[in-house]
């Protein structure tokens, strides 16, 4: 895909193995799915270059600390004449941040899909129809706005409403994007993390471990390394919830004997116990 798409398709190129809906699918109706940003598809998620896509410092509404600091940091570290140009703030963004603070402010909310059609007949004459496209498509590919769907928000509307769920395949795609953009600035090996975070997305997702596989699965081999990696952790903590819940019926201690038995805090205890239960009852395929 192109940055921009036709107006059925608002979408950017896909920055990570399959076509995700993490943004702007935005004039699209609700089964249709795009991609969030535009790196190449063998991009590995924790490996590889920024790809971010923040925009400078500003007195905008648009603006927190964290592109302030992103900002200041790339001018301190790069010689003179040789950072990164300044990606100017489309006017477009300037004035969707005004009409919608609460969307397009200093917190970016997951958006509908179909957002630019309903931005359209809202103000009809006031939004002009190709800079909207060019500017959701840059809004989309925020590193602040993939923040927003790695954490699993609902789609908003312009009312800021939350009206639809992320799919999962948005989320855990979205995920591996904002890691492989921090990965290429921290200190640290991130890859850790990003397990944890996709063992939760999973976890979340309430579907069975086949149906989310076949979901989310895409062409990259890291990724799908992490993804097996993942599930197979999930796995491995699902059976040994499924074994303790098991013991503590057979037992008929008190959660308080029954915790002090396995050393466990009593409030954990019972939380992998009630969360054990949950899970007894049949997956969403």
């Amino acid at each position: 895909m192109t940055a921009t798409e036709s107006e059925q398709k608002q979408e950017p190129s896909p920055a990570v193995p399959n076509p995700v809906s993490t943004a702007t699918d935005l004039a699209q109706p609700p089964g249709v799915e795009v991609a969030a940003t535009s790196a190449p598809a063998s991009t590995s998620p924790v490996a590889h270059g920024d790809g971010n896509q923040s925009r400078p410092e500003s007195r905008s509404r648009r603006h927190g600390r964290g592109p302030r600091q992103e900002g200041a940091q790339t001018s301190k570290a790069a010689p003179m004449g040789a950072s990164r140009a300044a990606r100017a703030i489309p006017p477009v963004l300037e004035q969707l941040a005004e009409l919608y603070p609460g969307l397009f402010g200093e917190v970016f909310l997951p958006l509908k899909r179909g957002i630019f059609q309903d931005l359209l007949a809202a103000h009809p004459g006031v939004l002009d129809r190709e800079a909207l496209k060019t500017g959701l498509a840059i809004h989309t590919r925020s590193t602040r706005y993939l923040q927003a769907v790695a954490a699993g928000l609902q789609r908003h509307d312009l009312a800021g409403q939350a009206v639809e769920a992320m799919a999962p395949e948005h989320v855990h795609q979205a995920l591996l994007e904002v890691f492989r953009r921090r990965q290429s600035r921290a200190g640290e090996d991130l890859r850790p993390k990003l397990l944890q975070r996709l063992i939760q997305a999973f976890e979340a997702s309430g579907l069975t471990r086949e149906a989310y596989d076949e979901r989310v699965r895409g062409r990259d081999d890291a990724a799908n390394a992490l993804l097996d990696e993942a599930l197979a952790e999930a796995a491995a903590r699902r059976a040994k919830d499924e074994a303790l819940l098991r013991a503590f019926e057979n037992g008929g201690q008190t959660i308080e004997v029954f915790a002090d038995m396995y050393g466990m805090d009593p409030r954990a205890a019972s939380q992998t116990l009630e969360r054990a239960r949950q899970r007894r009852a049949p997956a969403t395929s």
